[in-house]
């Protein structure tokens, strides 16, 4: 105690990217003072990035929504949550009514899958919906990975994981980890990691069009021009069999279509990809040649891989050079997680992709959702099914999805929208009604989604920092949502009647499945043991209990959430271990090592051979920034300009521009002005725009966003032109004309005629 005041210390962890880093939160009186690094958080160790910082300026940031707000006209009003969800009845009521549930479209951001409420509560909302119009920031960059794992494994979040702290070959494709901390790939402090893994004798080979902060770190590292990478796997692929340095007789009990895969590989041949990808064919023999005689090695391809046009089949080729090369599922090589909570039991009757289209490019749906480049045109094309009202939840689609300058013309179309969000952004400057969502300190939190792909096995649940009052949690906003769109009137105890029912429904569903540990036992008696918790905490009290290191309800020493609030650091579950086969749920049984998706699409990589432009643009991440969400933070954004083009010294001299200097960018999807930064970090040939930048347009209430605006790389990212399979929009090889500014032009306009 210091001057009457009450001085407190919490640990949770990080719910701001894919690391969860242990925090330790010093506050006074119901004020932040100070985060740092959790020293004791087995996983971190007390690392932190400056994001974990940065908590104390969003929970305390004056531009946060707090309160439910309603627009009339351009101005905003501040209300009760009765009026406002009174007002969101009538509006989407009114558009189901008149055009189906069909006419609702729904858009997840990122942070959904950092949240504990919107893990759990996001599926009871859209399922209540029924609409197939749904989309997330999932189809913007990693549904190939998913669908990949869901094709090969029979799970979308059956991704082999690198064995990070046990490998002694890690070659990384497109990506970087060192600013990530891992992306499908949950690991903090990966820079220590990776220089762990080279004091041991390891070796670390970078493959990227960039320099990254990661390549720095690298024995080797090769540029690479964007979108060939699916090229340079194939001849990987083709000197591994050529050179017969495969390991055929692992898990060969366990595996389906090697033959096919070997057949696919011969027109592959590093002296004939070598000048299309931009490597030395002796490299990439070399490459090929280190993978497999390494004691063991993994490879790893992330958001460069994914955010092209071949991502799915790069995602897919990586998992089958580390099955060749004996790394799959094996200690040092790749394997898979097992999570306390939310890993699947069940083997799959078929795949998730294509069970429905859209209504306009007839664009398959994919593990659930359609893809996001779809989305404008179902907004702005008359007919049945037009796209009517809207709801987005924790997203900022009018930055951070392609071409989106289109998705905001689309948006005018609509009759009603409505957005669960704690800022006054650019996309939900368009509604008519905001829901607050809370501070992440002001709710409870567990990684669901990233403790099923980290590089360790850790479980460890943070209590809210700070009670919420009045106001209500996510979780009793999402299902207040899924409770007004029925076709009766909600009554009060509408949120605990769902509550109730979803608990209810998974402990009836587990105890018909011989698959369960609570196979067999009474509903009545589970759901007693649980009755002193309610929402998120009694969801995942029961799926800890019923997990592979849980209590299963027998009074035992397994895991449960009691456990894990008596342990406020976490608990280390030790390291991975080998799953196969118990992980494989495909209808076989088996690893599909040549889903027919797949193979299909290899005819159109060859079709494509040498079909790369004259000058490329690709994104790229800075340690302080994750998306657009976190841009009105002033320990993010201080220091430098981090919004510029990177562009080569050579490709500078051709178009006569200078560094600090304005460089006139298009595309076929439009246009926009950016400050160059020259560097010899980038290849020539390639132009490198971080994403989600684009503030300060009217109508949005995020000062110091504003004061940082940046360009909006998405002005130039074409909704049309995606990877075949999964949908994903092409943001890491788009054709770009660079030209020296010589005259004021709009930023906007469209410039498509110039690329057809």
């Amino acid at each position: 105690m210091k001057n009457s005041e009450e001085e407190s210390v919490h640990y949770r962890t990080c719910p701001l990217c894919e690391a969860t880093c242990g925090l330790e939160i010093h506050t006074v009186n119901g004020k932040v003072m100070h985060i740092e690094g959790d020293k004791k958080d087995p996983f971190s160790k007390g690392y932190l990035c400056p994001k974990g910082f940065s908590l104390k300026e969003l929970h305390h940031d004056p531009d946060r929504i707090r309160e439910p707000m309603i627009r009339k006209g351009e101005e905003w009003f501040t209300v009760s949550y009765e009026e406002a969800f009174k007002e969101v009845r009538k509006g989407l009521r009114g558009v189901i009514e008149a055009y189906g549930k069909d006419a609702v479209a729904v858009y997840l951001g990122n942070p959904n899958v950092h949240n504990l409420s919107g893990m759990l509560y996001l599926p009871i909302f859209l399922r209540a919906l029924g609409s197939r119009n749904q989309y997330s920031a999932s189809t913007v960059d990693q549904i190939p990975k998913q669908l990949a794992a869901e094709l090969m494994y029979g799970g979308d979040f059956s991704i082999p994981i690198p064995d990070i702290d046990r490998t002694q070959y890690f070659l990384c494709i497109g990506a970087n980890p060192v600013v990530s901390n891992g992306s499908l790939m949950t690991g903090p402090n990966m820079r220590g990691r990776l220089q762990d893994l080279k004091k041991r004798g390891g070796r670390l080979v970078v493959v990227d069009p960039v320099r990254t902060a990661t390549a720095k770190l690298a024995d080797d590292h090769h540029f690479i021009k964007p979108g060939t990478d699916a090229y340079f796997l194939f001849s990987i692929l083709h000197t591994l069999f050529e050179e017969k340095l495969t390991k055929e007789d692992y898990l060969a009990d366990h595996v389906n279509g090697l033959e096919e895969v070997k057949g696919l590989a011969k027109a592959f041949s590093p002296e004939s990809m070598a000048s299309v990808c931009g490597i030395d064919s002796e490299a990439i023999r070399m490459i090929a040649r280190d993978i497999s005689s390494a004691s063991c090695a993994a490879v790893y391809g992330r958001m460069g891989t994914c955010t092209q046009s071949f991502g799915t089949m790069n995602s897919w080729l990586i998992d089958v050079i580390n099955y060749v090369t004996g790394n799959l599922d094996r200690e040092g090589g790749v394997m898979f997680t097992t999570p306390a909570a939310g890993g699947k039991k069940t083997k799959k009757k078929g795949y998730r992709f294509g069970r429905y289209k859209s209504r306009v490019s007839e664009m398959p749906e994919v593990l659930g959702e359609l893809p996001v480049a779809c989305l404008a045109e179902e907004m702005e094309t008359p007919g049945d099914g037009q796209v009517r009202a809207f709801v987005t939840v924790a997203g900022n689609p009018m930055v951070s999805t392609p071409n989106s300058k289109r998705l905001e013309d689309a948006v005018s179309n609509l009759d009603f929208m409505v957005s669960v969000d704690c800022y006054l952004n650019e996309t939900t400057r368009h509604a008519n009604v905001i829901l607050p969502a809370p501070s992440p300190l002001e709710r409870s939190h567990y990684d669901l989604s990233f403790y099923q792909l980290s590089v360790r096995n850790i479980s460890h649940y943070s209590s809210p920092v700070f009670e919420k009052k009045d106001e209500l949690n996510e979780w009793e906003i999402l299902l207040k949502l899924a409770s007004l769109i029925g076709d009766e009137e909600p009554n009060e105890d509408a949120v605990t009647q769902l509550d109730d029912a979803t608990i209810q429904f998974l402990i009836a569903k587990d105890v018909k499945n011989d698959q369960s540990s609570v196979y067999g036992r009474k509903s009545e008696e589970i759901m007693s043991a649980l009755q002193d918790r309610k929402g998120p905490e009694r969801m995942l009290d029961y799926m800890l209990r019923t997990g592979p290191y849980g209590d299963h309800f027998n009074n035992g020493e397994g895991l449960s959430l009691s456990k894990l609030e008596q342990n406020p650091h976490g608990l280390d579950l030790g390291p991975l271990q080998s799953r196969i086969p118990e992980i494989l749920l495909t209808h076989t049984g088996k690893i599909e090592l040549a889903p027919e998706l797949i193979v299909n699409d290899v005819q159109r990589l060859k079709d494509e051979v040498g079909n790369q432009p004259d000058m490329m643009l690709i994104g790229r991440r800075h340690l302080r920034s994750n998306n657009s969400w976190l841009h009105n933070l002033p320990v993010l954004m201080k220091g430098k300009n981090r919004c510029t083009m990177l562009l080569h010294p050579t490709d500078a001299n051709r178009f006569k521009l200078e560094d600090g200097g304005t460089a006139e960018v298009a595309s076929e999807a439009g246009r926009l002005h950016v400050v160059v930064e020259i560097t010899d970090e980038i290849m020539p040939g390639v132009a490198s725009i971080p994403h989600g930048y684009g503030h300060g347009l009217k109508g949005t209430k995020m000062e110091v966003a504003e004061q940082n605006a940046g360009v909006n790389t998405n002005l130039l990212s074409y909704e049309k032109r995606v990877d075949a399979v999964s949908g994903t929009a092409v943001l890491n090889g788009i054709p770009i004309a660079v030209r020296n500014v010589t005259q004021g032009r709009n930023e906007r306009d469209n410039v498509r005629s110039e690329f057809v």
